[in-house]
């Protein structure tokens, strides 16, 4: 099972349990054991608090009774609790290339959705500058939207420079994202995929997800295992 199609499950059932109004802002999850897509998968949360403007869940998701995923995630209502409060980036939204000037790229198991992709990615088995939309309009609810956030942010890898002859990228093993602003998946979004270390037989790197005027939307930090090839 795909790591990003099990934390944006575990994410929307998450969601269902919470008062309209309060998107998500984060999550943190961990890949337990290996998901098998012709298996049920049950998602059980827990509602751990509703305040004033947060609510907190825990989901864990299991298959025939064995836990292959966790999560902990946060909702609160837009705007924060004090009104109209900053709303700025550190630094100025970068010029990215139009979607429409880059060739597209067909990802290998995911035709419902679009790539384009600048030449030199066009040469690594998967790119880590990219466009995403979905393929298929979505509706206007804000968890459908950090829901495919949380799916597309697995779809690719930035340990994949690192791979040769002997390693290659293996499983995801812990993940969290943020949601700064809402932004519509089945619109085109940047993401571009930044490797930071890699030792102990596990690579950490982290991705920035814009919106086509460069506003930065989401950030995602994960781990993955490097594999011996086979």
């Amino acid at each position: 099972m795909f790591g990003g199609q099990v934390a944006a499950q575990a994410l929307y059932a998450a969601g269902l349990t919470v008062a309209d109004g309060r998107p998500p802002h984060s999550l943190h999850a961990y890949f337990v054991r290996r998901g098998d897509t012709s298996r049920p998968t049950v998602f059980q949360v827990e509602r751990d608090r509703d305040g004033f403007s947060f609510s907190a869940r825990r989901v864990v998701a299991s298959q025939d009774g064995e836990v292959i995923f966790t999560l902990a995630a946060s909702f609160t209502k837009p705007g924060g609790r004090g009104g109209s409060m900053p709303d700025q980036d550190a630094e100025p939204a970068p010029v990215l290339p139009a979607p429409d000037t880059l060739r597209p790229w067909a990802h290998p198991k995911y035709p419902s959705f679009e790539f384009r992709v600048p030449d030199e990615e066009l040469e690594r088995r998967l790119p880590v500058r990219f466009w995403i939309r979905c393929t298929t309009v979505l509706p206007d609810d804000p968890l459908v939207h950090a829901a495919v956030i949380a799916f597309t942010s697995d779809i690719s890898s930035a340990l994949v420079p690192f791979e040769n002859e002997r390693t290659v990228t293996g499983p995801s093993l812990d993940h969290a994202v943020w949601f700064h602003r809402p932004a519509r998946m089945d619109g085109w979004t940047w993401q571009e995929l930044t490797p930071h270390v890699v030792a102990g037989g596990r690579g950490w790197y982290t991705v920035t997800v814009r919106t086509a005027d460069g506003t930065l939307v989401s950030s995602v930090t994960q781990e993955q295992l490097l594999a011996r090839r086979r």
